[in-house]
């Protein structure tokens, strides 16, 4: 009888320590939910404000500038163009990103598209670098060279616009560099959680 008891008692310990380490898997399982979900909603509002700040810049701020300033129209259709078609691959990448479903997908198709994600983001960051600086140097030798509406002279009185522009870019670089470094800690801490995630799979 007392066999019996301490069966019944042991069985009913294994029970408990069975559905104690199934609760224990299911909180650490949701942990990284969100830890990686933490970490994509950091890259979509940082490609949201992208598109938010382009959009101003393109509707807004430089149109202003046209209408105040003898920037000639082709200049500035050089500089929309160039800023227009920088918007597909943020579009792109938006509409990925809306595809990340934590609790849809397997973790192997989520991997796919961070890793089509991550592809888009390395062709987007050489080519828009080459197309700025081509857009600028076109913007330049087009007003310097070709604008007598503008009456610029060679001297002093073009340090301080290009001086601002150099600034500004130059600022631009330094955001854009430290944005680009919290973007890959947080696409790592997304394939991190992911991989991990994984492990519940199987």
């Amino acid at each position: 009888m007392e066999l019996e008891a301490l069966k019944a008692s042991w069985n009913k310990l294994d029970e408990r320590l069975a559905a104690t380490e199934i609760v224990n898997l299911r909180v650490v399982k949701e942990v990284i939910q969100q830890k990686t979900k933490s970490a994509y909603d950091g890259i979509m509002g940082q490609n949201i404000y992208n598109f938010v700040v382009n959009m101003l810049i393109i509707c807004v701020v430089f149109p202003y500038v046209y209408m105040n300033t003898p920037i000639q129209a082709t200049s500035f259709a050089i500089v929309e163009g160039v800023m227009v078609i920088g918007l597909i691959p943020l579009v792109w990448k938006l509409s990925l990103l809306s595809k990340f479903d934590l609790g849809g997908k397997s973790s192997r198709e989520l991997s796919r598209l961070v890793l089509t994600y991550k592809k888009i983001c390395h062709q987007e960051k050489a080519w828009m670098i080459g197309a700025v600086c081509l857009a600028l140097i076109a913007f330049y030798i087009l007003e310097l060279g070709f604008n007598t509406k503008a009456g610029y002279e060679y001297s002093t009185r073009l340090l301080l616009p290009l001086g601002l522009s150099l600034l500004t870019f130059g600022l631009g670089l330094v955001f854009a560099k430290w944005q680009l470094r919290r973007h890959a800690q947080q696409l790592g801490e997304i394939e991190r959680g992911l991989e991990e995630l994984r492990e519940f799979e199987k």
